[in-house]
């Protein structure tokens, strides 16, 4: 049985390592051409001279198409990116007029100016769920982005929502809804 398996296991490396390989077209067949990298011959040192004096010339670079991203007012940049409405997060329901509340939940702050007022909008997904009138100020609360809101807790456990963009910072003054 030994001797079988021996046997069988010489046929198969023989039936696979006797598969003709044909190799056409590669590389090596142009071994030691002189025109390999298709050139008619070897270059000459002045045809070199030539070739780098007319590359040294006094050709000035062109200028690239399209503005400079350089600017000195950077508003223009700052107003053209996307627009993503940033997130508060409401840790204590609030009071929305005289008998709704705004559970606690994140929301997305988005801002409208109409005529002199601001008005905040609280969104969750697509749903509008309060509409605050606000405050404009010059104030911008010593926030690090010129993009914010944020929720801070004042005098007397009230609570302010503070808001800025790149046109105005404005600030809403918020009852908590105590126990329900």
């Amino acid at each position: 049985m030994n001797v079988s398996k021996f046997l069988s296991l010489i046929l198969v490396f023989l039936i696979s390592f006797a598969n003709p390989v044909f190799a056409e077209g590669d590389l090596w067949d142009n071994y030691g051409d002189q025109n390999f990298y298709g050139t008619e011959g070897a270059v000459s040192d002045e045809d070199f001279d030539k070739a780098i004096d007319s590359k040294k010339g006094g050709k000035k670079p062109k200028k690239m198409k399209g503005e400079s991203i350089q600017q000195s007012n950077e508003t223009d940049v700052i107003n053209q990116l996307p627009k993503e409405l940033p997130v508060i997060c409401m840790s204590v329901p609030v009071k929305v007029g005289e008998n709704a509340v705004l559970p606690v939940g994140h929301y997305q702050v988005a801002s409208e100016k109409r005529g002199d007022k601001i008005y905040l909008k609280l969104y969750q997904g697509y749903d509008l769920m309060a509409e605050f009138e606000a405050v404009e100020t010059l104030d911008d609360f010593e926030q690090p982005e010129v993009h914010f809101v944020d929720l801070i807790t004042g005098k007397d456990n009230r609570l302010k929502i503070i808001y800025g963009s790149i046109d105005y910072n404005a600030y809403v003054n918020l009852e908590p809804a105590g126990e329900q």
